[in-house]
Protein backbone atom coordinates (compact mmCIF):
# COMPACT_ATOMS: atom_id res chain seq x y z
CA UNK A 1 0.00 0.00 0.00
CA UNK A 2 1.39 3.40 -0.94
CA UNK A 3 1.44 6.26 1.54
CA UNK A 4 -0.51 8.40 -0.93
CA UNK A 5 -3.40 5.94 -0.65
CA UNK A 6 -3.75 6.45 3.09
CA UNK A 7 -6.05 9.48 3.15
CA UNK A 8 -7.06 9.77 6.82
CA UNK A 9 -6.09 13.20 8.11
CA UNK A 10 -6.67 13.38 11.87
CA UNK A 11 -7.38 16.50 13.88
CA UNK A 12 -4.96 15.10 16.46
CA UNK A 13 -2.89 12.01 17.23
CA UNK A 14 -2.97 10.31 20.61
CA UNK A 15 0.24 8.40 21.31
CA UNK A 16 -0.18 5.69 23.94
CA UNK A 17 2.63 4.06 25.89
CA UNK A 18 2.53 0.67 24.16
CA UNK A 19 4.83 -0.38 21.34
CA UNK A 20 6.05 2.67 19.43
CA UNK A 21 5.33 2.28 15.68
CA UNK A 22 8.06 1.61 13.14
CA UNK A 23 5.97 1.23 9.96
CA UNK A 24 6.04 4.15 7.52
CA UNK A 25 2.26 4.70 7.53
CA UNK A 26 1.69 5.27 11.27
CA UNK A 27 4.92 7.24 11.47
CA UNK A 28 3.76 9.41 8.57
CA UNK A 29 0.45 10.11 10.32
CA UNK A 30 2.33 11.01 13.50
CA UNK A 31 4.79 13.34 11.78
CA UNK A 32 2.11 15.22 9.85
CA UNK A 33 -0.39 15.56 12.71
CA UNK A 34 -1.46 19.10 13.64
CA UNK A 35 -1.51 18.10 17.33
CA UNK A 36 0.05 15.22 19.28
CA UNK A 37 -1.18 14.26 22.75
CA UNK A 38 0.92 11.74 24.68
CA UNK A 39 -0.28 9.36 27.37
CA UNK A 40 2.09 9.58 30.33
CA UNK A 41 5.44 7.92 29.54
CA UNK A 42 4.98 7.92 25.76
CA UNK A 43 6.30 11.50 25.78
CA UNK A 44 9.78 9.94 25.89
CA UNK A 45 9.15 8.60 22.34
CA UNK A 46 7.84 11.91 20.98
CA UNK A 47 9.33 14.86 22.91
CA UNK A 48 7.74 17.42 20.53
CA UNK A 49 4.19 16.54 21.63
CA UNK A 50 1.84 19.40 22.47
CA UNK A 51 0.89 17.95 25.85
CA UNK A 52 1.16 14.83 27.98
CA UNK A 53 -1.97 13.60 29.75
CA UNK A 54 -2.15 11.34 32.79
CA UNK A 55 -1.42 11.14 36.47
CA UNK A 56 2.26 11.94 35.89
CA UNK A 57 3.72 8.87 37.56
CA UNK A 58 5.77 7.77 34.56
CA UNK A 59 6.64 11.13 32.98
CA UNK A 60 10.35 12.09 32.90
CA UNK A 61 10.97 15.24 34.89
CA UNK A 62 12.02 17.32 31.86
CA UNK A 63 8.51 17.08 30.39
CA UNK A 64 6.46 17.91 33.48
CA UNK A 65 5.87 21.49 32.31
CA UNK A 66 3.64 20.04 29.58
CA UNK A 67 1.69 17.76 31.90
CA UNK A 68 -2.09 18.00 31.98
CA UNK A 69 -2.62 16.04 35.18
CA UNK A 70 -5.81 14.00 35.44
CA UNK A 71 -5.83 11.87 38.56
CA UNK A 72 -9.24 10.18 38.41
CA UNK A 73 -9.01 6.41 38.01
CA UNK A 74 -12.36 5.57 36.38
CA UNK A 75 -10.83 5.74 32.90
CA UNK A 76 -7.44 4.80 31.48
CA UNK A 77 -4.96 7.28 30.04
CA UNK A 78 -6.18 6.69 26.48
CA UNK A 79 -9.65 7.91 27.43
CA UNK A 80 -8.26 10.82 29.45
CA UNK A 81 -6.27 11.91 26.40
CA UNK A 82 -9.37 11.52 24.24
CA UNK A 83 -11.35 13.79 26.54
CA UNK A 84 -8.52 16.32 26.47
CA UNK A 85 -8.75 16.39 22.67
CA UNK A 86 -12.53 16.87 22.83
CA UNK A 87 -12.04 19.82 25.16
CA UNK A 88 -9.25 21.48 23.15
CA UNK A 89 -9.53 20.54 19.46
CA UNK A 90 -13.24 20.64 18.60
CA UNK A 91 -12.54 23.79 16.61
CA UNK A 92 -10.45 21.64 14.23
CA UNK A 93 -13.62 20.13 12.79
CA UNK A 94 -14.36 21.64 9.37
CA UNK A 95 -15.85 19.44 6.68
CA UNK A 96 -16.62 16.49 8.96
CA UNK A 97 -19.02 16.22 11.87
CA UNK A 98 -16.88 14.11 14.20
CA UNK A 99 -13.51 14.88 15.77
CA UNK A 100 -10.98 12.74 13.93
CA UNK A 101 -8.45 11.12 16.25
CA UNK A 102 -5.67 8.68 15.32
CA UNK A 103 -4.39 6.34 18.03
CA UNK A 104 -0.82 5.04 17.89
CA UNK A 105 1.20 2.95 20.34
CA UNK A 106 -2.03 1.52 21.77
CA UNK A 107 -1.15 -2.14 21.19
CA UNK A 108 1.65 -4.50 22.17
CA UNK A 109 3.27 -5.31 25.51
CA UNK A 110 0.25 -6.38 27.58
CA UNK A 111 -2.51 -8.24 25.75
CA UNK A 112 -5.23 -7.09 28.16
CA UNK A 113 -4.35 -3.45 27.48
CA UNK A 114 -4.35 -4.14 23.74
CA UNK A 115 -7.80 -5.73 23.79
CA UNK A 116 -9.20 -3.00 26.03
CA UNK A 117 -7.82 -0.20 23.84
CA UNK A 118 -9.24 -1.73 20.65
CA UNK A 119 -12.66 -2.06 22.31
CA UNK A 120 -12.51 1.60 23.33
CA UNK A 121 -12.61 2.64 19.67
CA UNK A 122 -16.28 1.70 19.57
CA UNK A 123 -16.99 3.53 22.82
CA UNK A 124 -15.43 6.71 21.43
CA UNK A 125 -17.41 6.38 18.21
CA UNK A 126 -20.78 5.67 19.81
CA UNK A 127 -20.62 7.80 22.95
CA UNK A 128 -18.20 10.67 22.26
CA UNK A 129 -18.93 11.59 18.61
CA UNK A 130 -15.36 10.75 17.57
CA UNK A 131 -14.12 9.23 14.31
CA UNK A 132 -11.37 7.01 15.75
CA UNK A 133 -8.66 5.23 13.81
CA UNK A 134 -6.11 2.97 15.50
CA UNK A 135 -2.90 2.23 13.62
CA UNK A 136 -0.39 -0.53 14.35
CA UNK A 137 2.65 -1.72 12.44
CA UNK A 138 0.47 -4.13 10.46
CA UNK A 139 -2.83 -2.39 9.74
CA UNK A 140 -5.56 -0.20 11.16
CA UNK A 141 -8.97 -0.30 12.83
CA UNK A 142 -11.87 2.02 12.03
CA UNK A 143 -15.32 2.24 13.62
CA UNK A 144 -18.37 2.47 11.37
CA UNK A 145 -22.11 1.94 11.21
CA UNK A 146 -24.81 1.44 8.60
CA UNK A 147 -23.77 1.23 4.95
CA UNK A 148 -20.13 2.20 4.33
CA UNK A 149 -17.74 1.72 1.41
CA UNK A 150 -14.05 1.24 2.25
CA UNK A 151 -11.04 1.86 0.02
CA UNK A 152 -9.04 -1.33 -0.41
CA UNK A 153 -7.00 -3.42 -2.87
CA UNK A 154 -7.10 -6.99 -4.08
CA UNK A 155 -5.64 -9.33 -1.51
CA UNK A 156 -5.95 -6.94 1.42
CA UNK A 157 -6.78 -8.84 4.59
CA UNK A 158 -9.97 -7.64 6.28
CA UNK A 159 -11.56 -8.47 9.63
CA UNK A 160 -14.97 -7.30 10.82
CA UNK A 161 -16.08 -7.13 14.45
CA UNK A 162 -19.81 -6.75 14.95
CA UNK A 163 -21.02 -5.02 18.12
CA UNK A 164 -24.78 -4.52 18.03
CA UNK A 165 -25.86 -5.63 14.57
CA UNK A 166 -28.69 -8.02 13.74
CA UNK A 167 -28.12 -7.57 9.98
CA UNK A 168 -24.75 -7.33 8.25
CA UNK A 169 -24.02 -7.91 4.56
CA UNK A 170 -21.04 -7.26 2.32
CA UNK A 171 -20.00 -6.63 -1.27
CA UNK A 172 -16.48 -7.08 -2.60
CA UNK A 173 -15.17 -9.54 0.01
CA UNK A 174 -14.13 -13.13 -0.64
CA UNK A 175 -16.51 -14.44 2.02
CA UNK A 176 -19.92 -12.86 2.60
CA UNK A 177 -20.28 -11.07 5.91
CA UNK A 178 -23.18 -11.73 8.25
CA UNK A 179 -24.23 -10.56 11.71
CA UNK A 180 -21.50 -12.25 13.71
CA UNK A 181 -22.37 -13.42 17.21
CA UNK A 182 -18.72 -13.97 18.23
CA UNK A 183 -15.74 -11.65 17.72
CA UNK A 184 -13.65 -14.30 15.94
CA UNK A 185 -16.26 -15.08 13.29
CA UNK A 186 -15.58 -12.01 11.14
CA UNK A 187 -11.80 -12.32 11.05
CA UNK A 188 -9.52 -13.34 8.18
CA UNK A 189 -11.60 -12.15 5.24
CA UNK A 190 -10.09 -10.71 2.05
CA UNK A 191 -10.88 -7.86 -0.32
CA UNK A 192 -11.35 -8.65 -4.00
CA UNK A 193 -10.62 -5.22 -5.44
CA UNK A 194 -10.30 -1.46 -5.00
CA UNK A 195 -13.13 -1.20 -2.47
CA UNK A 196 -15.64 -3.19 -0.50
CA UNK A 197 -18.99 -2.28 1.08
CA UNK A 198 -20.58 -3.27 4.38
CA UNK A 199 -24.25 -2.70 5.15
CA UNK A 200 -25.52 -3.17 8.72
CA UNK A 201 -28.24 -2.08 11.10
CA UNK A 202 -25.70 -1.28 13.82
CA UNK A 203 -22.02 -0.58 14.55
CA UNK A 204 -18.89 -2.53 13.73
CA UNK A 205 -15.10 -2.30 13.69
CA UNK A 206 -13.16 -2.96 10.49
CA UNK A 207 -9.48 -3.94 10.42
CA UNK A 208 -7.44 -3.71 7.20
CA UNK A 209 -3.82 -4.66 6.62
CA UNK A 210 -1.30 -2.41 4.88
CA UNK A 211 -0.07 -5.28 2.72
CA UNK A 212 -1.73 -8.06 0.73
CA UNK A 213 -1.49 -11.63 1.94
Amino acid sequence: MMMSQFLFRPDAVILANGVFPTHAIPLGVLRSAPHVVCCDGSIAHWPDADVVVGDGDSIPSQYRSRLARITEQEDNDLTKATRYCLDHYQSSISNHCRLRLAYLGATGMREDHTLGNIALMMRYYRQMNIEPLMLTDYGWFVAAEGRQTFDSFAGQQVSIFSFNTTRLTSEGLRWSAYSYEELWQGTLNESLGARFTLDADGCYLVYRTYDAK
